[in-house]
């Protein structure tokens, strides 16, 4: 059966990912393509076209369309959030009454304008609407390979859902329990990463690497968020403002709290009481989440041999997966390397597919996206004009430069799919290199001078280094390094002494592997520093074009394009193709 999952359900992350016969065939963000980060209210034309074209089929030979939205389950909580908001946003809680057939209308009518762009005729094709935390939870559990396992997901917010707990066995996710907006974890996160100064749905993760420099214990939450051992309930009149209840414009966060903890952050400093804002968020979060492992979800983890498969926005927030990790019910964890809502759409189209009793394969990398022969390489290099050097081994090439402290961009088969990149459009440097992550932020990635890096690890050290043995191939958990390799690598070891690494294998990116086995014969290090190939603000770069265009728009110095190699010298060519 051949399903596409199509996500374009919100104003953000649209995305696009196909299943055959319960295989991933394709999975890819429509930001890749348009160049516009999380790609607002597009729709995933260029993804979906993307997906047929890597299976080579056409839009009639889909047996499915599957959508992670669902009408039935908006009407199912819609009372639950008429009662919970009548007194504090009445106008919220009777739209949802009162409105709901516009809010379908126009949820709906993102799919449908989608399919008809695309030639996909919605009378020919099944189209499936599956619950927007379901279709989560599928991207997680069904694509772990676990047998059975406890559910866990947390977001902004669904339908009306913004966390679930759940059960699954075999094929089938059973739903536990389910919290509903405004009592939201993504939420209250958003609301502080608004306050700190950073852009939302983007800027999470810097709120998560600025906790590390501060001290939660300075600033209790408690009073827009309160956590009990039952759950958390969120204080709608301090978190995640609407309409005229914002601060100035369309920020998500009240008045009340700037006359509470002063103007709100602005620049790229750290400073104080940013900094422990950021960790006491970070915190809250943590003990939300921890409480959930030891009441509601412990006697299921108990039945599932401590497996525990997450998803939903938080579940890309890798110091909260470290706790989880270490939390003594938990044996394993799995998270989808597209945790977010652009992993909805593989989620749909597993969910649907494995309730149609097709056998899902177990994810086991993250190369879904498009790829790019040498020949067309070399195509992208003579429209600009740019000679290119092809090294007897652009491996051991590329390793002498990086072992000799160079930064490299390393651009190689399918792109990833997910907000990491694992070795296929990745910068590249030595992680003992004095001050060279200093450089990568200043002069490439221009970002701010605190941000941490992460390593990719030759996975058999990986226990040695990291002081565990739990995999980590997505960059989608943090460890504490051990005490020797902290001093080993100091490039990719944050303030706290944590790293976010990914475990590299032979089996699962081969060429990057023997890139590690070549530094390391030169360094002794089975680690390099990898961040995502892509300036501050922008997508990670899909095409050859598109890391032409970051290597001329940066400080890079070397292009590993395919088996080709640029140099940077002379003056930068005009990047627009010759007539």
């Amino acid at each position: 059966m051949k399903v596409l999952g199509i996500g374009c359900v919100f104003d953000h992350d649209p995305s696009a990912a196909l299943l055959i016969d319960g295989k991933i065939v394709a999975a890819v963000d429509e930001e890749r393509f348009s160049r516009k980060k999380h790609a607002p209210a597009e729709l995933p034309l260029q993804s979906i076209k993307y997906c047929l074209a890597a299976a080579g089929i056409a839009a009639g030979d889909l047996d499915a369309v599957a959508f992670p939205w669902s009408y039935d389950a908006y009407r199912r909580h819609r009372w639950r959030f008429f009662t919970r908001n009548l007194r504090h946003r009445p106008d919220h809680a009777l739209k949802a009454v009162f409105k709901s057939r516009d809010r379908k209308r126009r949820t709906e009518g993102r799919l449908f304008r989608a399919l008809q762009a695309c030639g996909i005729d919605r009378e020919r094709v099944e189209v499936a609407f599956v619950e927007h935390h379901l279709a989560h939870a599928s991207s997680s559990y069904h694509l772990s390979g676990f047998p059975s396992a406890a559910i866990l997901t947390v977001d902004g917010k669904g339908e009306f859902t913004t966390t679930m707990f759940g059960e699954a066995m075999g094929p089938r996710i059973e739903i536990l329990r389910e919290f509903i907006n405004p009592d939201s974890l993504g939420l209250f996160y958003s609301t502080l990463t608004d306050f700190l100064g950073f852009q939302v749905l983007d800027g999470e993760y810097k709120v998560m690497g600025m906790s590390g420099y501060g001290d939660a214990a300075k600033h209790d939450l408690g009073d827009l968020i309160a956590l009990n051992g039952a759950g958390y309930r969120v204080n709608e009149k301090l978190v995640w403002m609407t309409g005229r209840r914002r601060y100035r414009g369309a920020h998500r966060y009240p008045a009340e709290l700037v006359e509470r903890w002063g103007p709100p952050r602005a620049g790229d400093a750290l400073q104080e009481p940013y900094t422990h804002l950021a960790a006491a968020t970070q915190r809250t979060l943590e003990r939300a989440v921890l409480a959930f492992l030891d009441h509601d979800l412990a006697a299921v983890l108990a039945r599932h041999d401590g497996r525990l498969a997450f998803a939903g926005g938080c579940a890309l927030n890798v110091r909260l997966n470290r706790k989880i990790i270490e939390h003594s019910s938990v044996k394993e964890l799995w998270v989808q390397p597209a945790a977010n809502d652009s992993g909805t759409s593989l989620g749909a189209a597993t969910y649907f597919a494995a309730a149609r009793g097709e056998r899902i394969e177990p994810q086991r990398h993250s190369y879904y996206g498009p790829e790019y022969t040498n020949d067309e390489i070399d195509a992208a290099l003579r429209r600009y004009s740019l000679p290119a050097e092809t090294p007897p081994s652009i491996i051991e090439a590329v390793a002498d430069l990086l072992a000799a402290g160079k930064i490299v961009a390393w651009f190689q088969g399918r792109m990833e799919w997910g907000p990491r990149a694992l070795g296929n459009r990745s910068i590249l440097a030595h992680p003992a290199f004095p001050g060279i992550a200093d450089q990568v932020n200043a002069r490439i990635k221009f970002r701010e001078k605190w941000r941490p890096f992460c390593p990719s690890i030759k996975k058999e050290h990986g226990p040695a280094i990291l002081g565990h043995a739990h995999d980590s191939p997505y960059m989608t958990f943090s460890f504490t390094a051990s005490e020797a390799w902290r001093k080993r690598i100091p490039e990719v070891v944050h303030v706290d002494g944590t790293c976010r690494p990914q475990l590299v294998s032979p089996e699962l990116n081969p060429r990057f592997y023997e890139l590690l086995t070549a530094f390391e014969r030169r360094t002794n290090l089975p680690v390099l520093l990898n961040t995502s190939l892509n300036r501050r603000g922008e997508p990670v770069v899909c095409s050859p074009d598109d890391a032409i265009a970051m290597f001329y728009g940066s400080g890079l110095e070397f292009l590993a394009l395919g088996n080709r190699l640029l140099r940077k010298g002379g003056g930068a060519p005009v990047l627009s193709p010759d007539s």
